[in-house]
């Protein structure tokens, strides 16, 4: 009886053995039973992956999309047809049950996923993305195109094989507000560059964009009331070229397209500074009725509105007015930085105004992390630009209550160069490389704040030499998807290694859709050029 325990025994462990060696083996080929690894290339990371035992969902011509939520079905099918050459059919009624399909549902999503969030379960019959808001889909789709091959991406029909991992993929935003700023004062950008900006930064989740429209060098946006605004200070641009302005139509499209991907715009009427394409189109905005001449350069802090004269006010209600009624987000930026040439009392007065002109046309206030030298109202929102965490206004003002967007320039400011040797870009807050922009946590950058004050993150693109969208592109890529990770991705996700792999494996898709991306060092990018 113990020579029969003793065999038992030798087998037992020749069999644990034998599972160890050669159940990995099984399981890294598709379709033999066993779970492979989920891929390494989710940008941002997914709070939750994990491989599924069988073989992987492949996308052939016979498959359809079945969804109840058809703005985002008709997305993810356009992009489908046009790179696999199928017809895709949509079907607007979601069923769990449907073999060779993909379902986009808003049934059944666990509830801790939140508005934002997604499960999306692939196996061998088909793809199934749950959510409880069409944005949590929308999400959701991103996450499938990324585990797609590259050439999903392309526009065009290419031969490839069309397969998704089995997998199952449960995840949420770490954060709220995720957002990108882009300053289309000091160089000017078509709509339809606009429009390019916003696919490229909705594959990264981002649900905000916010739009610099004012600035010394340019007034970007139609007021109907203060025509002379665009007319007049919308005609340059740094370095005197030629420059334009959107109408309010224009505003409206731009509006539109970023809500199709569910992103929200946020204006920015800069005051009380930067504000030199105002004061010269009108006088009266001067406290000695002049108006300067236009301004071309680069340098700051030399304006300001006339804090003591009502025209101001009445100036700054038309503007918001009108803005608040074309603007459905939340979202007022009234900006509030380097207002050098303004005396800090008429400061403070000027803040303290123009925050409760944002809340009378119904929206929240929000500024540059100057604003918190005057007293907020309690909605207004902070944006710290700074490079220094124990700022002592902005972390008295996040003690009180008011919550915070982290951009600090040191880590989040797309126009740093990425060393000495990039043409583009400034250097006043240091050179960002990639691993800069990643290696940092917002939750904990300022000092003695609780990480409930931060309301989440935003990459922010200045454009004294940026003047093209392959510019954007050189500067927001791959810097702009660290951020995004930052504001999605839980903390304990953090790894700049395996983040690095993750974006080497952004690279095919970038060049298949042709982003001017800079092949940063830092990364082993495939087939380097």
């Amino acid at each position: 009886m113990r020579r029969n325990r003793w065999v038992l025994s030798a087998v037992a462990v020749l069999v644990v053995v034998i599972g160890l060696v050669v159940w990995p083996m099984l399981g890294d080929g598709e379709g033999r039973g066993g779970a492979t690894q989920f891929p390494n290339v989710v940008v941002p990371v997914p709070v939750s992956a994990v491989a599924s035992a069988g073989p992987p969902f492949v996308i052939d011509r016979d498959t359809a999309i079945l969804s109840d939520t058809p703005d985002v079905s008709d997305y993810l099918a356009k992009i489908l047809r046009g790179s696999t050459g199928f017809a895709i059919p949509t079907t607007h009624a979601a069923t769990t049950n449907t073999a060779n399909a993909i379902v986009l549902t808003l049934r059944g999503a666990p509830a801790n996923v939140g508005t934002e969030g997604y499960q999306l379960t692939a196996g061998g019959r088909g793809v199934t993305i749950r959510a409880n808001a069409p944005a949590g889909l929308f999400a959701g789709v991103q996450t499938l195109l990324q585990l797609l091959p590259p050439a999903v991406m392309s526009g065009t029909a290419q031969r490839a094989t069309w397969s998704v991992p089995a997998s199952v993929v449960t995840d949420y935003p770490r954060y709220s507000y995720r957002g990108a700023m882009l300053d289309v004062a000091r160089h000017f950008f078509a709509v339809d560059e606009i429009k390019r900006y916003i696919d490229q930064i909705a594959l990264y989740k981002i649900n905000y964009l916010h739009l610099h429209l004012s600035d010394d060098q340019g007034w970007r946006i139609a007021i109907d009331g203060w025509p002379n605004l665009t007319l007049h200070g919308g005609s340059t641009q740094v370095d005197g070229t030629p420059a334009g302005y959107y109408t309010q139509d224009d505003y409206r499209a731009i509006v539109a397209y970023a809500a199709s991907r569910f992103i929200t715009v946020i204006p920015e009427i800069d005051m009380p500074g930067h504000t030199n394409a105002a004061l010269s189109s009108y006088a009266e905005l001067n406290c000695d009725g002049k108006a300067p001449d236009l301004y071309t350069g680069v340098q700051v802090g030399f304006s300001s509105l006339c804090v003591g004269k009502d025209i101001t006010y009445t100036f700054i209600d038309d503007v918001i007015g009108e803005l608040a009624a074309l603007t459905p987000g939340p979202y007022i930026h009234i900006g509030g930085d380097e207002s050098h040439a303004t005396k800090p009392d008429d400061y403070a007065t000027f803040i303290e105004r123009a925050q409760k002109v944002v809340l009378a046309h119904g929206k929240t206030p929000m500024g540059w992390h100057d604003i918190t030298d005057a007293a907020l109202e309690p909605s207004t929102v902070a944006e710290f630009w700074g490079t220094d965490p124990k700022n002592a206004p902005t972390i008295a003002a996040a003690k009180a209550g008011t919550k915070i967007v982290l951009s600090p320039a040191d880590y989040a400011y797309l126009d740093m160069k990425y060393d000495d040797s990039t043409l583009l870009g400034q250097t006043w807050a240091g050179t960002v490389n990639l691993n800069t922009a990643y290696n940092w946590d917002p939750g904990t950058y300022l000092s003695g704040v609780d990480p409930s004050a931060v309301l989440g993150v935003e990459a922010c693109l200045w454009t004294e030499t940026i003047r093209s969208s392959g510019d954007i592109e050189f500067m927001a890529f791959p810097r702009l998807p660290a951020i995004a990770e930052l504001g999605w991705s839980p903390r304990a996700t953090h790894d700049i290694s395996a983040f690095d792999a993750r974006i080497a494996a952004q690279g095919p898709r970038w060049k298949i859709m042709g982003v001017n991306f800079y092949q940063t060092p830092e990364v082993a990018w495939p087939d380097r050029s």
